[in-house]
């Protein structure tokens, strides 16, 4: 097995430990704990489900360590394609880590104020759950501005897949699909209100093309990769 063959399993298995470790955050734990427009009954869910949001802070943390490992080894599969943007695709990959990185603070915060000594910050129970709301709400925040990043990290990683001709034409057009998403959809969550309650909308504009195209990549990175790469 030659050294871009192991370097594409690297990226691949990268990539599998962000889907599961994400996933289990995200959809798993925070949003069965988050209840929008309820600071009482999101403080109430996080109070009952302590170590499920630990582990996904935790998750989070995974995550955000093998984004890096992904962006450095894509930076190096994709170097001999075009130096330039396959750099460019992971500076911004980066970027989008160290948001995220700097969003988790929020968490971490959360965790302070909710299972700390609540007297040290002088706050009553609603106070707690309002705090609680508010960091929620900026930690998502943060979130979505570190997409827009990821979204543009996307585009360059399709249009150096589409030039190198390697993978199979549906996976970069895909990626690049999924990148414009993640861009609008990110964009229209910080900007446009309510814009949380058009679940379907999202869903067609990021989750089904980007689920869809970085999976087929994970698995064309396993199982192929770049072995034929010069």
């Amino acid at each position: 097995m030659n050294s871009l063959k192991k370097l594409s399993k690297i990226a691949g298995i990268s990539y599998l430990i962000i889907f599961f470790s994400a996933i289990f955050a995200n959809f798993i734990a925070i949003e069965n704990i988050v209840v929008p427009g309820d600071p009482g009954a999101t403080f109430a869910n996080l109070l009952q489900s302590e170590t499920v949001f630990r582990l996904a802070i935790l998750s989070f943390i995974i995550t955000i360590i093998f984004d890096v490992v992904v962006a450095w080894a894509l930076w190096v599969l994709l170097k001999p394609v075009h130096k330039n943007i396959s750099l460019f695709a992971a500076w911004f990959r980066l970027v989008h880590a160290i948001v995220f990185a700097v969003g988790l603070y929020h968490l971490v915060t959360i965790i302070r104020i909710s299972f700390g000594d609540a007297a040290i910050y002088n706050l009553t129970e609603s106070q707690q759950a309002s705090q609680v709301m508010l960091y929620f709400t900026q930690f998502n925040d943060t979130w979505l501005i570190g997409l827009i990043f990821f979204g543009i990290h996307l585009i360059a990683i399709g249009y150096l897949l589409l030039k190198s001709k390697l993978a199979p034409r549906f996976i970069p057009i895909l990626l690049c699909i999924a990148g414009i998403g993640y861009m609008i959809d990110s964009t229209a969550g910080l900007l446009i209100p309510n814009y949380g309650d058009m679940e379907m909308l999202s869903a067609i504009i990021v989750i089904i093309p980007g689920v869809v195209g970085e999976l087929a990549f994970t698995v064309w990175l396993l199982v192929r990769g770049f072995k034929d790469l010069d």
